[in-house]
Order: C-alpha cells, then sequence, then structure tokens
C-alpha cells in the first residue's frame, strides 16, 4: 500500500462518525483507532449538510518492506513519525536493557498533527532499538526488539 493510500484511508476514517475500523485484504490488514480520551479538539458546528462521503480507491500490495524476523517485537499500530521521548532534549521513554510492563508508554507516534502515546502490549525486556528518534514508521513495522517476560 502506498504512502497517498494510508493518508488518503487515514483521513476518511477521521471524517467518520466511528472510532475504530479494520481492513483485510489478502496478505494486507490495517486496524485503526482513535484515542478520543486523549487530545479530542472541540468540532466546528456544521454550516451545511455533508456531502455522502466518497469511495476510497484502496491499491493492495503484498511487497514486504521488511525481512520476516524470528525474534519477538513491538509494531508500530500507525504510519507516523516516531519519537523516543516526550519531548526534545528529555530522558527517553525506554532504553535498551529496560523491563516493561504491559501498558507501559515505550515511544509516541506523530499522526496528522496528533501525538499518540505508543504502550507495550506485554511484559518484555528491550533487546534492541530498531527505530532512530524523528524517523517516519509504517503500519506494522518493528520499533524495538524485545523478549516476553
Amino acid at each position: 500500500m502506498k504512502k497517498e493510500d494510508i493518508k488518503e484511508l487515514i483521513e476518511f476514517f477521521n471524517g467518520m462518525d466511528m472510532n475504530r475500523i479494520k481492513i483485510k485484504s489478502g496478505d494486507f490488514e490495517v486496524e485503526l483507532e482513535k484515542f478520543a480520551d486523549c487530545c479530542e479538539l472541540p468540532q466546528p458546528m456544521p454550516q451545511a449538510p455533508a456531502p455522502a462521503p466518497t469511495p476510497v480507491n484502496v491499491v493492495v500490495s503484498s511487497e514486504v518492506k521488511q525481512a520476516p524476523s524470528s525474534k519477538e517485537s513491538i509494531k508500530s499500530p500507525m504510519v507516523g513519525t516516531f519519537y523516543v521521548a516526550p519531548s526534545p532534549g528529555a530522558a527517553p521513554f525506554v532504553k535498551v536493557g529496560q523491563k516493561v510492563r504491559r501498558g507501559e508508554v515505550i515511544g509516541i507516534i506523530e499522526a496528522m498533527k496528533i501525538m499518540n502515546e505508543i504502550e507495550a502490549e506485554f511484559d518484555c525486556v528491550i533487546t534492541e532499538a530498531l527505530v532512530s528518534d524523528g524517523q517516519p514508521v509504517e503500519f506494522g513495522m518493528s520499533l524495538f526488539g524485545v523478549e516476553k517476560i
């Protein structure tokens, strides 16, 4: 799937009155979820009835961007820019060798001007940092190599 297609899908999803969507076609799978309790902005009052949504053309590609790995990893749940710390110059959320509990914040992904905290999905030890601060990431891309506890 091309970056433009993903951006178009995210824009379409943000305009919908739903909080979660999952799309699966062959080897491609994407799941989007809005975080209403985080940084919700007030919505302007509509001036006229909204037009019906236009269909989104999604191009599915089975091309693999990253070599499969037998190691465990924490993967990116979305497309955006990855940050290791809450602000420039601040201490990183996690370091190699650190034990992380399920639900603990391991980084931030900025997507469409919204900062999304990324949490560990399981208890683990960080064994390797696979992306650097400020690096663009894609959905499903491995962020950290880990060992489950």
